[in-house]
């Protein structure tokens, strides 16, 4: 099982109330994960009913800048 999709699942399972989104962005959140492994898995986990279609380019931009931030960084 990939990082990514370990981390997520462990999220999912340990946060049964948090959207697939939250568990997503939690999981890569200061990883340094690239943006084609981000939009790769944010595509395979991430349920579609979670974010607007329209906004996804939006969406999968914010989520690398978290991926590269420090987890210090966090807000």
């Amino acid at each position: 099982m990939k990082s990514i999709e370990r981390r997520f699942k462990n999220l999912e399972a340990s946060n049964p109330g948090w959207s697939t989104y939250t568990c997503f962005a939690e999981a890569i959140s200061g990883q340094g994960f690239g943006e084609q492994t981000i939009g790769r898995w944010f595509n395979k986990l991430v349920d579609k009913n979670d974010y607007s279609s329209s906004d996804k380019k939006d969406v999968l931009k914010h989520l690398v800048n978290l991926s590269k931030m420090a987890e210090g960084d966090k807000k």
